[in-house]
């Protein structure tokens, strides 16, 4: 099993108190599966992905990724294995400015201490369409060039799973739609097991399995059939 929660809640402090995000949430997702999270804005889906990820800690239950407890993980133990499996992408980009392409890209390779960093980077920027781009600065680009910076950013690890935020989220139908496949073809190259959040019906009848949200809990759950995956 790639990803297994067991009876999750999420908890947070609010500036009126105490808000309760998820409740009892149970799910798996196996090897090379892609899942789509749907539901309405407020239903806990970001947050379930975050949780996932180990970018938010669980208030109770457990999350294990690749057999291991991120729960028990601290921070910089959770850094080193988001690092070695993982690869994030956002809406909002989260690209460094004061960085080129390539540099972005490379940096986290880098931080792995892979001695091909800048080569594998590069070979990234290729495969998303951006070989022309790599010495250019994110403000010189456009939003759809900068989301395909951050997808070759999150592949170039060759991460066992891939999860993405809205990732076509600011960016226009076409674009998203290009966006997106990008995303699954980097998803079929390296093998890795995706998980994405949408509001998009369409994107998420693309996935294997669709999880709806409401109000921070389980509502349904869709399997694409033969015919659709067709």
């Amino acid at each position: 099993m790639v990803l297994s929660l067991r009876d999750v809640s999420l908890s947070l402090q609010g500036n009126a108190g105490i808000v309760d995000i998820l409740h009892g949430i149970s799910l798996e997702v196996t090897e090379r599966e892609t899942v789509g999270l749907v539901g309405p804005s407020g239903s806990g889906k970001s947050s379930l992905l975050m949780l996932m990820g180990g970018l938010e800690r669980a208030t109770s239950g457990a999350v294990e990724a690749l057999g291991r407890d991120l729960t028990e993980m601290d921070e910089d133990a959770l850094a080193r294995f988001r690092r070695g499996h993982m690869g994030v992408v956002f809406q909002s980009f989260h690209l460094i400015p004061t960085m080129t392409a390539l540099e972005n890209v490379a940096t986290p390779l880098e931080l792995a201490g892979d001695s091909d960093a800048f080569d594998r980077a590069a070979a990234e920027l290729e495969a998303v369409g951006l070989g022309h781009r790599i010495g250019h600065y994110p403000a010189q680009m456009s939003g759809g060039e900068q989301q395909r910076v951050a997808l070759a950013r999150a592949a170039a690890p060759r991460p066992d799973i891939l999860l993405a935020d809205e990732p076509t989220g600011n960016l226009d139908q076409s674009t998203g739609e290009a966006i997106m496949d990008l995303l699954f073809g980097l998803r079929d190259r390296h093998g890795a097991t995706l998980v994405l959040v949408t509001h998009s019906l369409d994107l998420a009848a693309r996935c294997d399995r669709t999880i709806r949200l409401v109000d921070g809990r389980l509502d349904s759950e869709t399997r694409r059939t033969a015919e659709a995956a067709e």
